[in-house]
């Protein structure tokens, strides 16, 4: 039965999870996404439905967007938007976690205490990383992918099997901005390997730039695949619009001028 005092911790993490990878105007009863975390949770899918909106009143992109309709947010909504855009990493971590109470209820720090440090295995580390890793990447793509609607923001290419949550700063050089949906473009294979060898840029008004290695090519598919995207806007997100230092960035040591 839906509980009737506040939201906890653990169902705002989840609430918020749903708010990164559902795109807004999927924020209803009818989603089963809403009614099976609903349930979950312990909330109503109205509720579920309605704090997901409480979100997006607090989201920048809706702000500046102007948009009606929104529902009030509470003190404890805006303090854990803060909470997520100033550090992704953790906050990826902590909905895992959120997770898992409600798979077993209890917290999962708390399951068995502090290990003694004599009796543990190093040999697992990287193990436990490694699934971290996959976590916070499917949370990445999920945001990203979320973002525009499941469309190539260049191409428009809404095949599932054909997209790809695109690092603008990449893996290797930010570690501390991986799992950030603003550090995230969601392309199709082709556009992300465009992008991903500086063949491909966007300026801060998101246009595309193509390098110079490719402007005079006569090749019919480069010119229909990548060459008509020349100085065209690409579809713009949701939310989580890409960050105009990640952008520069990019210009400045990843795309071939």
């Amino acid at each position: 039965m839906a509980k009737s005092n506040g939201w906890t911790r653990q169902q705002l993490l989840i609430a918020y999870d749903l708010y990164c990878r559902i795109p807004f105007g999927r924020f209803h009863t009818s989603n089963p996404e809403i009614n099976f975390f609903a349930a979950k949770i312990g909330r109503t899918p109205s509720a579920l439905a309605m704090k997901l909106s409480n979100i997006a009143s607090v989201d920048p992109t809706f702000i500046a967007s102007g948009r009606s309709g929104l529902a009030s947010s509470s003190a404890a909504d805006k303090a854990m938007w803060v909470e997520m855009t100033n550090d992704w990493d953790t906050f990826a971590d902590e909905i895992q976690k959120a997770h898992g109470f409600f798979e077993t209820g209890v917290k999962q720090d708390e399951e068995e205490g502090d290990p003694n440090p004599n009796d543990q295995d190093y040999s697992g580390e990287d193990v436990i990383t490694k699934a971290k890793r996959r976590v916070g990447q499917r949370a990445f793509r999920n945001a990203v992918i979320s973002a525009y609607g499941g469309q190539c923001c260049i191409s428009g290419v809404a095949i599932p099997q054909l997209l790809v949550a695109s690092h603008i700063v990449p893996w290797s050089a930010e570690t501390n901005q991986r799992k950030n949906p603003r550090n995230g473009l969601c392309l199709s294979v082709l556009h992300d390997k465009a992008f991903d060898r500086g063949l491909i840029c966007l300026d801060d008004d998101l246009t595309v730039q193509i390098s110079s290695q490719l402007q005079h090519s006569d090749n019919d598919f480069l010119k229909t695949a990548l060459l008509a995207y020349e100085g065209k806007t690409i579809q713009k997100p949701g939310k989580f619009w890409p960050d105009s230092e990640f952008l520069a960035y990019h210009r400045e040591h990843i795309f071939v001028g």
